[in-house]
């Protein structure tokens, strides 16, 4: 925030070419709040300020920065700067930005870097996609059990500037394989002559390199930690997950289910940066699948046309019917879709859902059922738009909103198990799928039981 009410006056320095001043301006600013300011202005004026930026500083705002910002900021630096930027960044940063590029551009990138750096980066960039070994970082403060308290905290104060995250230090024995981690906190309240084996317990949580990083996400939630150690398959320490990757790949899943839910493919990159033509690419897709669904809803309303001929009444309550059952499924089915994704539901809970549902789908479709046929007593008493038989009318519609709700409750609620079962991401079962559905079987059910109720009267 405080970036952007810099941004005249940053701008104005630069026109009036006062360097020296807007490097002033900004070398208190976090991170962050640099990266607001960088985002916002021309192109040319990011050089510039990127230029006039320490390079700790630079590489730390540029690591705040959207991808297609960072894109545009390094086709406009030059060889050197990059270069500068890129040895500075965190691995596992440099690492994000590096696997969405092209593998051309990537490979003279990589040239950039330090031979460290670049063996660091070919490192991580050779686990499979998706996986913690792309989100770890090699950095870290490791000690061995024989060590002192005091031997420890000489070495984190000599190594600490060149680690991520200090909270939690790791112990090795001599080959590295992981033993245990103990808290910085529990590091410093101890006696300065107390053995590292003394602070062990031994009950520490480790992440398998090749596993996803939805698994690891997962671990996270469970165990609140802030920094997790990453192994081999043969239990050697080769880096750790820290909290900051972690809650980047929660908010990329979770946009990706809020884009499946709302009937469309999960979008590659943000909202404005998205071509128009990609971002039709991956609406076009539901929407027609949407169509061809609803074709059945215009197929069961040609079954129905001579009812509807001799009771035209009963087409004004289709869209109530409609949305009732779409509504209360998608609910449902967001409800499902939650707890799964929250780990609360698994596939053997189907039952115990379903029967929820039902109490639930019962209970919620006879208040709008009771609403509805009061909605149509009520105007009754006013006019005689439902004429003499308006009491069947409201019963049927009662009924029918009662049935459809309980049915649209069933379907929202079961169809992510089903999904889950085949092998699906359960946020497939988007709110419009499930309205499709709902639509083509309440109006079948709310038919149905106006030729039961209204026989020999309307019909």
């Amino acid at each position: 925030m405080l970036g952007k009410l810099l941004q005249p006056e940053i701008r104005e320095l630069i026109s009036n070419r006062q360097f020296g001043l807007v490097r002033e301006a900004l070398e208190d600013l976090h991170p962050s709040d640099l990266a607001d300011l960088l985002s916002d202005l021309e192109r040319s004026d990011q050089a510039v300020v990127f230029r006039l930026l320490p390079v700790a500083m630079a590489a730390d705002a540029f690591e705040y920065l959207e991808l297609e910002d960072q894109k545009r900021l390094l086709r406009s630096l030059g060889r050197e700067d990059v270069a500068k930027v890129l040895n500075e960044m965190s691995p596992d940063d440099r690492t994000a930005l590096l696997e969405e590029l092209p593998g051309p551009l990537v490979r003279n990138l990589l040239e950039l870097l330090t031979p460290e750096e670049r063996r660091i980066s070919q490192s991580l960039l050779g686990y499979p996609e998706g996986s913690v070994g792309r989100l770890m970082t090699p950095e870290y403060i490791a000690v061995q059990p024989e060590w002192t308290a005091a031997k420890a905290l000489g070495h984190i104060r000599q190594r600490g500037r060149e680690v991520e995250s200090l909270d939690v230090i790791y112990v090795v024995d001599e080959r590295g394989r992981l033993l245990d981690d103990i808290s910085i906190r529990e590091l410093l309240l101890a006696r300065p002559a107390v053995r590292i084996s003394n602070l062990m317990n031994h009950s520490f949580t480790s992440l398998a390199v090749t596993e996803s990083q939805e698994q690891a996400l997962k671990t996270f939630r469970k165990y609140g930690r802030l920094a997790l150690p990453v192994v081999n398959a043969n239990g050697f320490l080769i880096g750790i997950v820290t909290i900051d990757d972690v809650m980047a790949v929660a908010e990329e899943a979770d946009t990706e289910d809020i884009h499946k839910f709302g009937g469309l493919e999960a979008l590659a990159y943000p909202y404005i940066s998205t071509p128009v033509w990609q971002m039709v690419k991956r609406r076009a897709g539901w929407l027609v699948i949407l169509l061809f669904g609803e074709m059945f809803t215009v197929a069961a309303m040609g079954r129905f046309e001579a009812e509807i001929a001799k009771a035209v009444i009963l087409a004004l309550f289709v869209p109530l019917i409609i949305s009732s059952g779409g509504n209360s499924g998608s609910q449902a089915a967001t409800l499902v879709i939650r707890a799964m994704a929250l780990g609360e539901v698994h596939l053997r809970d189907w039952w115990r859902v379903m029967r929820r549902e039902l109490a639930s789908g019962l209970l919620l479709g006879a208040i709008l059922g009771c609403i509805g046929f009061l909605r149509i007593a009520a105007w009754s008493v006013f006019t005689d738009v439902y004429g003499p038989h308006w009491p069947l009318v409201a019963v049927t519609l009662g009924l029918s909103l009662l049935g459809v709700v309980m049915w649209g409750t069933v379907v929202g609620s079961m169809l992510p198990f089903i999904l889950r079962r085949l092998g699906f991401d359960p946020a497939t079962s988007s709110a419009p799928l499930v309205a499709t559905l709902v639509d083509v079987s309440g109006l079948l059910l709310y038919f149905s039981l106006a030729g039961m109720i209204l026989r020999g009267t309307l019909l």
